[in-house]
């Protein structure tokens, strides 16, 4: 039990940090929300410059899929690796995919444009079309990566892994064991 433990926290660090991979994709991926500062009865506001745009969505829509990417191939790694699966190796890949997705969006955020959008229109100017900075609307998103590779494992074991041995036949007939 030992080894499986020890095995299980050594796969969910190695996922969690493939988090710091998909927090860098998910800022280099995703599209920008278009935002334009402007001054109003003496305060700075901020507006988006299309009001109709679907890049706020696609914000999720990118982390989520990335997320999903990450989980298939988390979940194809750890199986290559160790095809012999177990409840404490599976728990580990969930927790670190978990892990990982938490780590990525603070990361995407971190590396993203400023988090004061008024600050950062009054630098650029009144009129002056900027991005907003990374935000997760969809909580829910954070689940992709751990919720793919545990279906993708459990699948790959399903498919793949090891089996359990066949009852024992005599003469073509199922031998119940022997009564206590």
């Amino acid at each position: 039990m030992r080894t499986e433990a020890r095995e299980a926290g050594v796969v969910a660090l190695a996922v969690a940090l493939g988090g710091v991979l998909l927090g860098v994709l998910w800022w280099w991926l995703a599209p920008h929300v278009p935002l334009v500062g402007d001054v109003a009865e003496g305060n700075w506001v901020v507006y988006l410059k299309d009001t109709e745009g679907e890049q706020a969505v696609g914000v999720d829509g990118t982390f989520t899929l990335l997320g999903l990417g990450l989980g298939v191939v988390s979940a194809l790694v750890v199986f290559l690796l160790r095809r012999r699966g177990g409840v404490p190796l599976v728990v580990g890949l969930a927790l670190g995919g978990l892990l990982g997705s938490l780590l990525a969006w603070r990361v995407g955020v971190w590396l993203g444009p400023a988090e004061d959008v008024v600050a950062h229109a009054r630098e650029v100017g009144r009129g002056v079309t900027f991005s907003a900075p990374l935000k997760l609307g969809a909580k829910g998103a954070l689940l992709a990566w751990p919720l793919a590779a545990l279906v993708l494992h459990l699948g790959l074991m399903a498919l793949f892994g090891p089996r359990d041995p066949e009852p024992e036949f005599a003469d073509g007939a199922y031998q119940s064991p022997p009564a206590a």
